[in-house]
């Protein structure tokens, strides 16, 4: 047996956060969220890993999503990662309008639904690079 071992044993695997005994928010091994929190590169870490599951999973659902240039995809992936890919799977004529390649009809629909009034400018910019084709603060329409 390790240290490792040892207080792998005793904690035991959380893999959602919980209260511990004197109420602190706990997660993993005993990692004390409340007063530790996380670094940089913990958060980082799970961040790629997210986005990755956020790809795969946009692309097994959505046939088109291969199909675009890198920034109409990063579009698609910063909607589902912040909604998930049932809400955007949602929006289906905005998706049709982005599979027919109708920038304009994606980027209104984007910005006339509840999500563009719940994230203000993260729509207004995901919806500017549907029309564009450009990463913010780069030139005009491709």
């Amino acid at each position: 047996m390790t240290v490792t071992d040892l207080i792998q044993k005793h904690e035991g695997l959380r893999l959602f956060p919980y209260n511990d005994t004197v109420g602190k928010i706990t997660i993993g091994y005993g990692r004390n969220l409340t007063d530790d929190g996380i670094t940089d590169a913990e958060a980082n870490l799970m961040f790629s890993d997210d986005l990755a599951r956020v790809e795969e999973s946009v692309a097994e659902a959505w046939p088109h999503f291969n199909q675009l240039d890198e920034v109409r995809e990063a579009v698609i992936l910063d909607m589902v990662y912040n909604m998930g890919l049932g809400d955007v799977l949602q929006f289906k004529e905005t998706l049709d309008a982005v599979a027919a390649g109708n920038w304009q009809a994606a980027h209104d629909g984007m910005l006339a639904s509840k999500w563009a009034q719940q994230v203000g400018s993260r729509a207004t910019e995901d919806a500017t690079m549907m029309l564009t084709g450009n990463w913010p603060g780069e030139g005009s329409a491709t």
